[in-house]
């Protein structure tokens, strides 16, 4: 019997998918292969091959909010300091591009925002952990920048197993996919790497089966009866000392299981608001495509850049 909330949760990502936007990042991508070969020329052999990251790469993207990043990994003897990498490559980025972009420094990384198209994309700086041990571990330490100098200092890592966590997840990724909607549209400030392996962990820890609908109830159902106590653990996959749970305080923790029960319990009382909760993209809907349809343009499928500039990640 077919589902009201599944086949509308299933519509959601439909309308959601990167393919929508194919043009636009298109030239995310060219902008960010144009950095890399920069980089490449830049450093030479003081770096290994920088490698794409972020949500695109696990498959966890969607088009109106998405990353778009690049790893550089420094060998060990490149520089003294982590400080001096991220300081290097942040001077040598801003004079090739700080005439068509804004380069800033962030967290971990350098943020290019090239403003006549609207398209930033973010560099993170990283060094082997040992002479020569990047090749065999993938282990990475990045610099962490900050304004407060109590609260500089470096961050162990390894992105590669944070991609490798995900990979081949592909009922897990439409749940991830689907949180990251909610959090969108719902003006939440949760990381998405937060919800990432929380919802790997849910599918760990219950099996969830049954429709979309069905998978994702029981997902939503694991995080509230989990998330406030004091044993849960999220451990990144790329560090095991870095528990996500620790980026969440008491007050969010309660805020989280309360938002995500009472979206369980209104849906339930009344499937139709499931359409409050997880609102299709409206240029990309079969509404759009049909009007678009009746105006005369046979085949045509609406490309749109992202409706506002954010900070993608």
């Amino acid at each position: 019997m077919a589902d009201y909330k599944s086949n509308h949760l299933q519509e959601v990502l439909e309308t959601h998918k990167m393919k929508h936007i194919k043009d636009v990042f298109d030239k995310y991508r060219d902008r960010r292969n144009e950095i890399k070969d920069f980089l490449n020329a830049e450093y030479g052999s003081r770096i290994y091959s920088p490698f794409d990251s972020g949500s695109y790469s696990k498959h966890t993207a969607v088009n109106t909010k998405f990353d778009l990043d690049a790893v550089v990994p420094f060998k060990y003897k490149s520089f003294n300091t982590l400080e001096d990498m991220f300081s290097d490559i942040y001077d040598k980025l801003n004079d090739k591009f700080n005439d068509r972009t804004t380069v800033r420094k962030q967290g971990v990384s350098i943020g290019l925002a090239f403003e006549e198209d609207g398209i930033d994309i973010d560099i993170v700086p990283a060094r082997e952990t040992r002479v020569d041990g990047y090749t065999e571990t993938r282990n990475l330490n990045l610099h962490i920048n900050s304004l407060d100098p109590s609260e500089t200092g470096y961050l162990k890592t390894n992105i590669q197993s944070q991609i490798n966590h995900i990979s081949g997840k592909d009922n897990e990724r439409k749940i991830i996919r689907l949180l990251k909607i909610w959090k969108f549209q719902k003006s939440k400030k949760y990381k998405s790497f937060f919800f990432e392996l929380l919802v790997i962990k849910a599918y760990d820890s219950t099996l969830p089966t049954g429709n979309l609908w069905e998978q994702f109830k029981t997902v939503l159902q694991y995080i509230v009866d989990n998330i406030e106590s004091s044993t849960f653990k999220l451990p990144d996959p790329g560090n095991s000392n870095n528990d996500l749970m620790s980026t969440l305080d008491s007050y969010q923790k309660t805020l989280l299981k309360s938002d995500f029960e009472l979206m369980l319990t209104r849906i339930e009382g009344n499937e139709k608001q499931i359409e409050y909760y997880f609102e299709k993209n409206k240029e990309f809907s079969e509404e759009a495509v049909n009007n678009s349809l009746s105006y005369g343009v046979a085949g045509a499928t609406p490309v749109s850049t992202p409706s506002s500039k954010q900070r993608f990640g």
